[in-house]
């Protein structure tokens, strides 16, 4: 799964996009709430790391999902 980071103007918020290995759009979710879709793809870590891991996301660049 991959993750890339969009970054939203005036009034749109920092959206993440979730892609499968053939990058078929998963999943759309703001970057300020990333915390129950991540547990709904059974990722498995402390809130604060979730936050911190969306938080030091790059803008605009696909990235492998890896968080732990």
């Amino acid at each position: 799964m991959y993750i890339i980071k969009i970054k939203g103007k005036a009034k749109i918020p920092d959206y993440i996009q979730l892609r499968n290995k053939d990058m078929v759009l998963i999943d759309y979710f703001r970057a300020d709430r990333p915390i129950d879709k991540f547990r709904n793809y059974k990722i498995k870590c402390s809130d604060n790391q979730i936050i911190k891991y969306v938080n030091s996301l790059p803008f605009g660049k696909l990235k492998p999902l890896n968080i732990s």
